[in-house]
């Protein structure tokens, strides 16, 4: 049975490569491009990772939903609003926040799992990433398949959050522990080149790598 994987380019959707790929033997990868300031390095990692699993032409997707850069309201999407560099971990809904976001992206997800008959899409939402974004939540996800079963044909499909409560370094260990390529990941928010080292998404990944005494197989700026 095919199963779809949403593959950002990142770190946690590569550890969800790994934990799919030894439940199922057909997958299909989705990218969504949706205005984000750093659209070019994510769509590099996407088709990297694509080439390394061997997944066909026909089973990688990408959808464009770059209205939400027309939208606005978030430091990756927003030129207006500068990304901020991490100041810790914190409960509020930090400026990278892309509103409702993810309810498009699952969206996308759903509507082509009907078409391949696929019943699991799998997902590297992770809690830890910012405990202040509302579609980064178990009941999110909770909520969300309850409207899958009421809203498709077969009400047979499911999210999959294989990492949401681990923490980035439990998401770099079953990474490794599954050979999946980090160093074909990218994370940062902010740069296409050198990965700046400061932002949120940046911070988290360099720490998750230093909890483990790792080094991190990407390059950065500072």
């Amino acid at each position: 049975m095919t199963a779809i994987v949403l593959v950002s380019g990142g770190m946690d959707s590569a550890a969800v490569i790994g934990v799919a790929a030894k439940e199922h033997n057909d997958l299909a990868f989705l990218h969504i491009t949706y205005g984000q300031n750093t659209a070019q390095k994510e769509r590099e990692c996407f088709e990297k990772l694509a080439d390394h699993y061997q997944v066909p032409a026909e089973k990688r997707k990408v959808i464009d939903i770059s209205f939400l850069r027309q939208i606005g309201g978030s430091s990756l999407t927003d030129e207006n609003i500068s990304v901020s560099d991490y100041a810790g971990d914190s409960d509020e809904i930090p400026s990278s926040y892309v509103p409702f976001r993810n309810t498009h992206i699952i969206a996308c997800a759903v509507s082509w799992a009907e078409i391949l008959g696929a019943t699991n899409i799998y997902i590297g939402a992770n809690e830890e990433d910012s405990p202040g974004y509302p579609d980064c939540r178990p009941a999110y996800y909770d909520a969300y398949n309850e409207l899958i079963k009421k809203g498709t044909k077969e009400g047979r499909i499911s999210i999959k959050t294989p990492v949401i409560s681990l923490k980035k370094a439990e998401i770099i260990k079953l990474a490794q522990e599954n050979d999946v390529p980090l160093q074909l990941t990218w994370s940062c928010y902010a740069k296409n080149d050198l990965a700046c080292g400061v932002c949120d998404s940046c911070a988290l990944r360099l720490r998750g790598f230093k909890e483990l005494g790792k080094q991190d197989p990407i390059a950065y700026q500072k």
